[in-house]
């Protein structure tokens, strides 16, 4: 049997069960779906801690994860770069600390999750981690001594806590017509990052809405919000959108240990921005020596 077992197979219980294994535990990840089938595979995954409220935890969070993505970035892992962005938020965010440069403009890690999230499976994999494709109904089916409960928005209902709710986000993709910064405008919701063949348009967030399927009139909306704030973008061939509903929580982030398992949930649309940082926490509560 496992040492720990992950539920959950996002990028919170992904980079998780990457630092368990290669701390030498014996671990499980359980997920009913392959990673890109998870709500990290449709973010825009610009490091930013979109939506936050004040909170000294997420500092320290999203600065580990910011040190180790653009690590990653200097090692060439696949789909991680350091994206110059711009952000046009009147005030310093509250989480200026977590990076250096923080003002108007900054460097940020940026990462292509159809490409990242495999590697990083594969990564736990070669660490001696083993997946099952599975789903749980209650945390009693899970034989471990140790669990991780990293199952997002499903976190609701295994534990019972009200304050999870999805927060509906909605992206447009269109064909990079040269772009390399990031525009960022948190007052607006709206924002701008260029990848390798494209660029996300956003968007849209929508606190309670679990609707999946994709809006017209909004994808509209975005595409014209953004152009105005980019005209660069006038013209440029839309080539796909995404819906995915963001794990939030009323409270922030939800990461402590209870009995036998470690929450880990409630990240909403910050779940890249700080996951690293998460999973040493994660790591550090499992804590194998107490059994």
């Amino acid at each position: 049997m496992a040492d720990v077992i992950v539920v959950g197979g996002g990028i919170i219980g992904l980079t998780a069960g990457v630092r368990l294994a290669e701390s030498g535990a014996s671990v499980e990840l359980w997920s009913p779906v392959e990673p890109a089938g998870t709500v990290s595979a449709v973010a825009a995954a610009v490091w930013f801690p979109s939506r936050s409220e004040p909170d000294a935890r997420l500092v320290t969070w999203a600065g580990v994860a910011y040190r180790e993505f653009a690590a990653q970035a200097h090692d060439g892992v696949p789909g991680v770069r350091m994206l110059p962005t711009i952000n046009r938020s009147r005030t310093e965010p509250w989480w200026a600390p977590a990076t250096p440069g923080v003002e108007m403009h900054f460097t940020a890690p940026a990462v292509e999750m159809e490409v990242y999230l495999p590697w990083l499976q594969e990564r736990f994999v070669a660490a001696g981690g083993r997946v099952e494709r599975r789903e749980i109904e209650s945390f009693d089916e899970v034989p471990a001594g140790h669990i991780v409960n990293a199952t997002g928005l499903a976190a609701g209902r295994l534990c019972g806590d009200p304050a999870v709710h999805p927060v509906r986000g909605q992206v447009v993709l269109v064909r990079n017509p040269g772009l390399t910064t990031s525009i960022r405008d948190e007052e607006r919701g709206l924002y701008v990052h260029p990848r390798s063949d494209d660029v996300v348009l956003g968007g849209t967030f929508e606190d309670g809405n679990w609707d999946l399927t994709p809006d017209p009139a909004a994808r509209e909306e975005i595409v014209a919000r953004c152009t105005e704030a980019v005209p660069e973008l006038a013209g440029a061939e839309v080539v796909g959108e995404k819906v995915g509903l963001r794990p939030a929580r009323h409270g922030g982030p939800r990461l402590e240990r209870e009995g036998r398992i470690v929450h880990a949930y409630g990240h909403g649309g910050a779940g890249m921005t700080l996951s690293w940082g998460c999973a040493e926490e994660i790591t550090r509560l499992v804590d194998l020596d107490k059994g």
